[in-house]
């Protein structure tokens, strides 16, 4: 039976309530508890203890981190969080950065010690698909990853390894919630039920 930690970075803020990122996380734990694994959500805008979070990451087998894009990233309570909690953690995420002053054949980056686990990014976006895949678009071709890559660098350098990306994109101005939840449920499946 595995353990998932979902991590929701929902946020009512300007014009965003918050509500989907909200709904995604209900889907995402009703659906893995239904197929027989343990879940545990911390909603980052209700409190949390630190302390209590570490215990969360370490006791899960897959953490997903649910949340909207803002201006071009995560939302600041989502680095907030992770600058908290992973500074409480203290050597229980990684050792060191990896070097050693013996051993010059290590490298930074390869001092975590959540091997083992995985970690997914399921977010949200006004912005179309065609923004992240097209060279000629806003994001160059790049794709969503190269948006997050400095989330997927401070969680590998704890050790754990990534699931592919979900996405819900277009979500304020050409939205197909019910599609993009057909499509997470499958996602889920394939990436962590199955």
């Amino acid at each position: 039976m595995k353990n998932i930690f979902i991590i929701n970075g929902s946020k009512e803020f300007g014009g965003s309530d918050g509500k989907l990122n909200d709904h995604m996380t209900d889907i995402a734990r009703r659906h893995l508890t239904e197929k027989g694994m343990n879940v545990r959500v911390t909603r980052i805008d209700d409190g949390y203890d630190d302390e209590q979070e570490v215990l969360n990451y370490l006791w899960a087998d897959v953490i997903i981190y649910q949340m909207p894009a803002w201006w071009m990233e995560g939302p600041w309570i989502v680095k907030k969080y992770i600058d908290e909690v992973f500074t409480q953690s203290d050597d229980r995420f990684h050792i060191n950065d990896g070097r050693s002053r013996r051993d010059s054949s290590k490298k930074y980056g390869s001092g975590g010690v959540l091997t083992g686990k995985k970690y997914m990014l399921s977010v949200t976006w006004n912005a179309p698909q065609e923004a992240f895949e097209d060279e000629k678009q806003f994001f160059e071709g790049r794709g969503i990853d190269s948006v997050y890559f400095p989330l997927h660098k401070t969680n590998q350098f704890t050790g754990m390894t990534s699931l592919p990306t979900f996405s819900c994109f277009d979500v304020v101005k050409n939205p197909h919630i019910d599609a993009d939840i057909c499509r997470y449920l499958a996602h889920l499946d394939v990436n962590i039920a199955g």
